[in-house]
């Protein structure tokens, strides 16, 4: 694993976080409905992980002589909250395997912090895609 290929895949781990954000932060507007305090409040509370995790990769990228992005991957469009919680679990899904991949490159490149941190960030968004399938569990269809 050379340094410019793990930069490169860093920075398309820092656009998924970004647009977490974005995600987190639209959804917590658009809720509707009865439990629309719980459900935004939910969203909300997200976002500072997935900031934290946004600044670790920029500050990390920028550590290994790198340039952060500062595009965000596109959020999924969602009409109703059901779907807003479907395209969560689907993101954070992704972003699991996408950590996991990460954690393995970093390894083949020897850094051992770096492992340290992106398995760190895959336990935060494996806990953030497990509550999200716990709400989706008993949800109306």
């Amino acid at each position: 694993m050379d340094k410019k290929t793990l930069i490169k895949g860093l920075n398309e781990d820092l656009a998924g976080e970004l647009s977490a954000v974005i995600q987190y932060v639209t959804y917590a507007a658009k809720t509707t409905g009865p439990y629309r305090p719980q459900i935004s409040q939910f969203f909300l509370a997200e976002v500072p992980d997935e900031q934290m995790h946004a600044q670790y990769l920029a500050n990390k990228i920028v550590a290994l002589s790198g340039e952060p992005t500062t595009e965000a991957r596109a959020v999924k469009k969602a009409g109703s909250n059901r779907e807003m919680l479907e395209a969560v679990l689907e993101a954070e899904k992704r972003a699991v395997k996408d950590y996991s991949q990460r954690a393995k490159e970093a390894e083949e490149f020897g850094d051992t912090g770096l492992v340290v941190q992106l398995e760190d960030i895959v336990r935060d968004e494996t806990g953030h895609a497990e509550e999200t399938e716990r709400i989706l569990r008993d949800w109306p269809i």
